[in-house]
């Protein structure tokens, strides 16, 4: 016969609170309509962000969010994604239904979804189409303190 000895006093290890992550794709109605429907919509919103689905992850405390996907960041070029909403460059999002990609919820959105939820951005890096170029320069884009092209850019942009 097999016995669980439960030792109370003990105390087990510390699962790292990233784990409870969560995920975000251009699939479906999770982005359009499901966290962002735009600053103009009759959906309660600020900056875009529906604030019932804000509410409800800041409520079960998302540690980190990852955008922008899995198979859809294979394509998905960032310079699309920044810049004024109207003049970004569309796209077909091959992964998913052949829908048009209109690049509204970009970094920037991205980056004010997860400061109204309270959580730690986690961008994936295109490895279908993209180059380690790109992703170098995303990196700068989104955190580069100092003087560099990227990091003007960002700020060109409308984000210290």
């Amino acid at each position: 016969m097999a016995k669980l000895i439960v030792n109370t006093e003990k105390k087990g290890a510390k699962i790292n609170r990233n784990i409870y992550g969560h995920f975000s794709e251009h699939l479906g109605r999770c982005i359009y309509n499901g966290l962002f429907v735009g600053k103009d919509s009759p959906i309660p919103n600020v900056n875009g962000m529906r604030t019932d689905v804000v509410e409800v992850l800041r409520q079960i405390r998302v540690p980190v969010l990852r955008w922008p996907g899995g198979c859809f960041a294979d394509e998905y070029h960032w310079k699309d994604g920044v810049g004024p909403q109207e003049t970004r460059k569309r796209m077909v999002n091959t992964n998913w239904g052949g829908v048009v990609e209109d690049n509204s919820f970009g970094t920037h959105e991205f980056m004010e979804l997860c400061r109204q939820i309270g959580c730690e951005p986690y961008v994936n890096g295109n490895v279908g189409s993209g180059t380690v170029q790109e992703m170098s320069e995303w990196v700068e884009y989104m955190t580069f303190d100092g003087v560099s092209p990227m990091a003007e850019a960002r700020k060109r942009n409308g984000r210290e």
